[in-house]
């Protein structure tokens, strides 16, 4: 599930990023050619109640595959979040059947509260994803 581990078949265009949080998770949206995404708000739930939020925007956009932000502490060691985004990550692959990529999103959601971004959970999510397109063959 990690994006070292599985090659991005040339056919997946469309990707959909999820920056996991125990009470909103950040949505974006991109594409391969462009290499570029859009935020697309954030879903405000816990627990299960998530995933009717992310039905939606699965249902929405389409996408070929899932990209997902995996939180490290700065030195690249995991913590308790690490093995949450994970399990998020395996929920959603076994919920919808997508393939589901794995980035290293550390400073994400600093890097998006430092431009400005009115939700940074959705930039954040943004941040993600760009980072997991520009490394796409």
């Amino acid at each position: 599930m990690s994006e070292a581990a599985m090659p991005v078949p040339a056919a997946f265009t469309t990707f959909i990023a999820f920056d996991f949080g125990m009470k909103r998770t950040g949505v974006a949206v991109g594409n391969r050619l462009m290499r570029s995404a859009t935020p697309q708000g954030s879903i405000h739930a816990e627990g299960n109640a998530r995933f009717d939020g992310v039905a939606a925007k699965l249902k929405e956009w389409q996408p070929d595959a899932i990209v997902i932000g995996v939180p490290y502490h700065p030195d690249g060691a995991p913590h308790e979040n690490t093995a949450r985004a994970k399990k998020f990550g395996r929920q959603l692959q076994g919920r919808f059947g997508l393939q589901v990529f794995e980035v290293d999103e550390r400073y994400s959601t600093t890097e998006a509260i430092a431009s400005g971004a009115k939700d940074a959970d959705a930039a954040s999510a943004c941040i993600i994803l760009e980072q997991f397109l520009r490394n796409l063959p």
